[in-house]
Order: structure tokens, then sequence, then C-alpha cells
């Protein structure tokens, strides 16, 4: 049963259109008339070096080495992650070098053979190709690595850093050539940031290398907040990636059977992001950058199928690898956090467990790949409890750790696992209360059924694009009744469901998720928490109410 909060709390029957979008940015506490402004209308020359905290600086420093590298004709590696961002990132930069005549290759390290971000093994896989390397530029990582920074100053090589993640307190930053550094965007934003302060007009940039469509691929993917930045940056991404040319990714959009013309927030979370990842969870991240870079459109169709292909498999593992996990972490739910490891869990996949854990039993959740000397961790969290910094507490076991609040990494030697279970579950008895472990529904407003209407449907899509820190508008209804219900989807998953007002207004709407847990009848009367979507068919729009909780008065 989720805690339903009510964000606003007088229940009006009179709110007008514009006045209830005035009280959804309130609850997004956007207040002043020119933060209201601001949001409504997203104008690109906000976004500034100064508005998203880029040191100047620092940036200059890092383009002054840049132009002397492509000067002197200087091998560049471009050094990204293997996720969504990190790919992004590297492509934008990677398209930027190469386009002012630079002698640049991108590389993403294997997850599986040199981990995270830039390492000692992934600098000697790179000299070992080319000795004649002088300048690494990281994207979407660095920050926290001085070991590798120093062993490539040592070897002569020179470091950038690009990176957006945060800085423990208690680490210094790696001595590196300048670094590049903001937590206001994503990986790929700082990147773009960057190209576009290299770019003069000899750039031979071509009109469809639109690099703010891979910024927004880059911010949705990596969930990062959809305000000031990050919010332009998608809202002009989104009208880019509508309108996109690149070969790679209009064969994704075909294998995922997405329309270009429709593609949106979802569409990009839920199924663009999770092919692109799947490279770097079970295979090579390299071939998800080369579907975003590649020109030729019989590559572009090879690599959409693979990442399709691969992006099954890493569903099947998935299912496979939680169903395990669910049935260990039963013995774990006395202890209010769930952590569990096996040496049959895949590393590129324990952070997607982790994840459907939380959502099963609400519990801050670790797994665990375990392997002969070293295993590796993913954990998320769930609301108000900073895992990163709980994980931290036990810095003196392990090997590494990094993160963020909702969600964090570690490495740690495999004979200190049991150890670092009964710590772990001794700090979480003292620190996770009730509160922490309650599911919350924040709802914006109470809105009376003669509100609901396809002009407000229409008024508050103002708000959008809708994502992290700026959630679609959640409204609740009272006094509800059930005139229909039916069971829909695979298993009859799904409610849908038609619910009459006392004073007649009919709703078609659908609940996903709760078929199998539904006890209603036609009659109940009942409480909805919603948002609001609109059905389209042979030119007829009709609103419909996707229904996020229901409660029976």
């Amino acid at each position: 049963m989720k805690k339903w909060n009510l964000l606003y709390q007088n229940k009006s029957l009179s709110l007008k259109d514009e006045e209830i979008v005035s009280i959804l940015l309130e609850n997004r506490n956007i207040k002043t008339k020119k933060e209201k402004e601001s949001f409504l209308n997203p104008n690109f020359r906000q976004v500034t070096l100064d508005s998203v905290r880029i040191d100047k600086n620092n940036l200059k420093k890092a383009i002054e080495r840049i132009k002397e590298a492509i000067k002197n004709k200087e091998k560049i590696i471009v050094f990204g992650d293997y996720d969504v961002d990190g790919i992004c990132g590297s492509a934008i930069l990677w398209e930027t070098l190469s386009s002012l005549k630079a002698n640049c290759l991108p590389y993403i390290p294997s997850r599986f053979e040199e981990g995270y971000g830039l390492s000692v093994k992934g600098i000697n896989k790179v000299l070992s190709q080319d000795p004649d390397l002088k300048l690494i530029i990281t994207v979407d990582n660095g920050i926290v690595a001085s070991e590798a920074v120093d062993y490539a100053n040592k070897k002569g090589v020179d470091v950038i850093v690009t990176d957006h993640h945060v800085r423990p307190e208690n680490l210094k930053l790696p001595k590196a050539y300048t670094i590049v550094h903001t937590t206001l965007l994503c990986g790929a934003g700082v990147a773009y940031m960057l190209s576009q302060e290299m770019k003069d007009k000899k750039s031979n940039l071509k009109s469809y290398d639109n690099h703010l469509e891979l910024v927004a691929l880059a911010t949705i993917a990596d969930l990062v907040p959809l305000r000031q930045g990050n919010r332009i940056f998608v809202y002009y991404g989104l009208q880019a990636l509508q309108k996109t040319k690149r070969p790679g990714l209009l064969e994704l959009f075909r294998e995922s059977r997405i329309e270009k013309e429709n593609i949106g927030v979802y569409e990009i979370g839920h199924i663009i992001a999770p092919r692109l990842n799947a490279m770097g969870r079970i295979g090579s991240a390299m071939d998800s950058l080369r579907l975003i870079c590649t020109r030729n459109n019989e590559r572009a169709k090879i690599l959409a199928n693979s990442l399709g292909k691969t992006n099954l498999q890493r569903q099947e593992l998935t299912i496979d690898t939680l169903n395990h996990a669910l049935h260990g972490a039963k013995k774990n739910l006395l202890n209010n956090l769930i952590f569990i490891a096996d040496k049959s869990y895949q590393e590129g996949i324990i952070g997607l467990v982790a994840g459907r854990l939380v959502e099963e039993y609400y519990l801050p959740s670790i797994v665990i790949s375990k392997g002969k000397v070293y295993s590796k961790a993913s954990a998320r969290s769930v609301f108000g409890f900073n895992i990163v910094e709980f994980l931290r507490e036990a810095s003196d076991l392990l090997v590494d750790v990094g993160g963020h609040p909702m969600a964090a990494g570690f490495t740690v030697e495999t004979k200190k696992l049991e150890e670092l279970e009964k710590f772990l579950y001794k700090k979480a008895s003292k620190l996770l209360n009730k509160d922490h472990l309650e599911r919350k529904l924040n709802i914006d407003l109470n809105l009376p059924e003669d509100l609901i209407s396809l002009d407000l449907y229409s008024a508050i899509q103002k708000l959008s694009p809708f994502g992290m820190a700026n959630p679609e508008p959640l409204f609740l209804t009272e006094n509800l009744n059930v005139a229909d219900i039916k069971t829909v989807g695979k298993d009859g998953k799904h409610l849908r469901l038609g619910l009459k007002s006392e004073k007649g207004k009919y709703f078609e709407s659908i609940a996903f998720g709760i078929g199998e847990k539904n006890s209603l009848v036609i009659g109940d009367k009942v409480s909805v928490a919603y948002t609001l979507s609109l059905n389209e068919w042979n030119g007829n729009k009709k609103l419909q109410l996707k229904i996020k909780d229901i409660k029976k008065n």
C-alpha cells in the first residue's frame, strides 16, 4: 500500500487550466514569474558555461591542448563509458574532433576486462594499439581516476578529464592536464559544451550531425533532472531526434518498431536506451558507438539487428537472475536491506536486478556477482536513503566504491563478503527507519471530475518533456464508481476500467500491473491517482486515465 502525499492541499471546484499549470509548476519548486516563464518557454540561449557551472579557465586550457594536439598531429583517444551517456558523449566528441582534422579514435572499455572508467588496464590497452599516444580525453568518467591519471602521466600521456559524477569530499582530484566538470549535466552534456566551444567556421560537420539528439538520448537515459540546461537540451534534442538522418538511429527505430516522429521520453527510456546499453552489459559497447556514428545504411541495419538480439538475450538473462534473486531475497526481508551474492550472476545485469528487487520489496538492494578473488556489486536505493554514502561507511572493507544517492557500485574481495554483509545489516538497522521504507506517491492536486478535459490535457503538455525532477502531473479524483472492469494483457496483468462520476461523466481508464491483485467489482466506489493520456484513433481524440494507484472508499 502506498502513502498518498497531496502536494497542493486546497480543493477547488473552479480552477482554470492556467491556474492548474501554475500549481503544477509550484509543486516542482518553480515559483517566481520569471522562473515559470523560463520553464514554459525554453530558450537555447539560456544554456551558457556560467549557467551549467563549467569553469571557463579549465575549458580554455582543454581547448588549447586539443588544438596543439591537432596542429602537431598527435594521436588522441576519446575514452568513454559503456552506457548510453558515455557512448553518446564519445560520439559527440569524436565526430567534432574528426571534423577538425584531429588524429583521433574513440575507445569504450570492456566492463568485464577493464571495469568502469579510465584505468591502468585501459591505458595499457590503448598504448599497445598506438605507442605514440599523447592525449586522452575522458567522457563521462575520470573524476575519481587518480591512479590511472598518474599512470598516464608517467607514460607521457596527457589526460583531459570531462565528467559529471560527484567527487567524494575526502578524495583528491586527479592530476590531469585539466578537468572540465559539472554535476548539472550528464556526461554527454559536458562533452557537448566542450565540442561547441571547439567548433569554428572551418568545421565541416554535416547538417545531420546534430549533436543535440545525442545529448537528449543521454540525458534521458542517465536519469538526470530535467531542469534548466537539461530540460532545454531535451526539449530541442527531441525535435532533432524526430528529424534525424543518422542511419544508425533510423535503423534502431525500425528494429524497435518506433516511428521517429513520435519518439519521446518514454520511447528513449524504455525502448532505445536498453538496446544501446545491452551491448555494454553482455557484449561490446563499441558496437553501440559504431551504430550511432555509422554513415553506411547496410552497416546500420546489421548493427541495429545485433543490438536488438543482444537486448533480448539481456532480458532473458535478467529474468533468470531476478527469479533466482527473488527466491534468495526472501531470507533478507527482516534486515531492512537485501544483500545477495552468487557466482552465476553476470556483472552486466546485476544493477537491473537490484532495481527490480527494490520495486518488488521496497528495500535498498545490493546484488553481487561473486568472483574467485574479487566480487562486483551494484546497489539501488529507496527515496531518501543515500546508498553511496551508506556504502562508503564500509570503505575499509571495499576495494573501491562510487555512484549516486540512488544507485552505486563497488568492488570487494570475495573473502570479505561475509564480514561486509554483517557490517551492512548492522548499519542498516540503525540508519533505516519506517519512513524510508514506506512507498510514497506524490500527487499534485485533488482534481474534481468537472475539470478533467482535453483542454486541461493540452495545457499541461506545456510542462513536457517529463522526467526526473519534472514528473508527469499526477492527479487525484475521489468518489468514482466502477462501471466496467476487465483484465487485459499477457496473463491478465493489467486492468481496464470504466469509471463514472456521480454526475454521470464516464472515464476510460487503464491500470498497469495490478490485474492480478485486483479485488474490485462493478459498483465499488473508489478514489484514483492517475495521469492524463490521449488516445487517438481515426482522427478521434479521447482522454484516458492512466491509474497509478487506486483505493476503495
